[in-house]
């Protein structure tokens, strides 16, 4: 990208860690970043100045600000985001292509761990296809972990290894538990605030249906007229 950046303009990488499985404007909502991340990983030579300006435009939108080097960025979401990604596709892929489970059965008994796992997957395509392309080496790199990982879990399962069980899960629950209380449990903080969106989303799609036509459209239609 770095060619194509005007010699005037400051180019400083960098992205929020904010949001739902939705995408778009009407997915936003006043509270979206509020004590959330965003993420710079500002270029050699940087101008700190620049960096600071950008630190204050996030942390003006309530966000909490980091700043790390590029393969760093890349390695650390590989595991925090990228692989989560793909395990979430193809769990629901697998779900959807067994042969003596129906989708409907898949739909109406999914308890509350696939559906997580659902929501995750119904993320956008084409921005996690050229993720998944731009990162390939750090995200090769943690998959081939954790699939390491897998088969030792699946070791401990065949051999019926409680304690080996017992000891991951607990583990990771307490991982979990440092997730909320640092509060960067999304669905927690923004119970209220998406449940207000989703209602006005709902009620946009029902206007639509009912009229045939946008609202917005209309009101241009009025002030035309």
């Amino acid at each position: 990208m770095g060619p194509h950046v005007p010699a005037h303009a400051a180019f400083i990488p960098g992205h929020p860690i904010a949001g739902t499985e939705d995408s778009g404007p009407d997915a936003g909502f006043a509270e979206l970043f509020d004590g959330r991340w965003a993420i710079l990983t500002p270029l050699s030579p940087a101008d700190e100045a620049d960096v600071a300006k950008l630190r204050g435009f996030w942390e003006g939108m309530g966000a909490n600000v980091d700043t790390m080097s590029v393969e760093h960025h890349d390695l650390v979401f590989a595991i925090v985001s990228h692989v989560p990604h793909l395990i979430a596709y193809n769990i629901v892929g697998t779900a959807a292509d067994l042969e003596d489970v129906t989708q409907s059965e898949v739909i109406k008994y999914s308890a509350s761990g696939f559906r997580d796992f659902t929501r995750i997957a119904a993320s956008d395509p084409t921005m996690w296809r050229d993720i998944f392309l731009n990162n390939r080496d750090a995200v090769l790199e943690i998959l081939g972990r954790f699939v390491e990982d897998l088969t030792a879990l699946q070791r401990a399962i065949r051999w019926a290894e409680g304690d080996k069980l017992f000891e991951l899960f607990t583990r990771t629950r307490a991982i979990r538990r440092g997730i909320i209380e640092q509060g960067q449990d999304t669905r927690r903080r923004i119970s209220a605030a998406g449940r207000a969106r989703d209602e006005r989303l709902r009620a946009a799609r029902i206007a639509r249906a009912v009229i045939g036509v946008d609202q917005p459209a209309m009101r241009a239609q009025r002030k035309r007229a």
